[in-house]
């Protein structure tokens, strides 16, 4: 979930944090189709707008709601990156204090609970612009593969090198 969200909020900026490959194939059907393009912002696609029948009031509405979560998401991403980091140093010691770790990991998991609640609420928004007609175009456009997404959110030289 998290490379969704760090691809919606950094704007494929390249600064995607490592995340494994398996959970984006898990994606919910909102995630999968609310996220797919244009990093994040697929209302803007012209094909994808015109065949889901978008107006431009529907597609303006959702880069307003888009930027008003931006900088929480981005906020929430660096708090649980924060926490992460902290627990890194307490697990490589020699002797990890069990109660420190235990308490750090609660404190990740809280920070993690709280970017995907943002996250899963900034989707319910987008998806609660769509009329349920149009709902039903988005669910049944065929679903973007795990590697044409990867293939989008690297550079032309990260490319050569992971796909060739």
């Amino acid at each position: 979930m998290r490379i969704w969200i760090l691809m919606l909020v950094l704007g494929g900026c390249g600064s995607v944090a490592a995340q494994s490959s398996s959970t984006i194939g898990s994606q919910s059907v909102m995630n999968r189709y609310l996220y797919s393009g244009l990093n994040g912002r697929w209302w803007r696609n012209v094909d994808r707008a015109q065949r889901l029948g978008l107006t431009a009031e529907q597609q303006t509405k959702m880069d307003d709601l888009f930027l008003q979560s931006r900088l929480k998401l981005i906020d929430l991403n660096a708090a649980l990156e924060k926490e992460e980091a902290i627990l890194e140093p307490m697990v490589a010691t020699d002797k990890p204090d069990e109660a420190k770790i235990r308490g750090q990991i609660d404190r990740i998991a809280q920070a993690r609970s709280e970017l995907e609640k943002a996250n899963a609420y900034l989707l319910l928004t987008l998806r609660l612009v769509l009329s349920p007609e149009q709902w039903k175009k988005l669910k049944a456009e065929p679903k973007p593969s795990q590697t044409h997404f990867l293939k989008e959110q690297m550079t032309s030289s990260d490319r050569w090198f992971v796909f060739k």
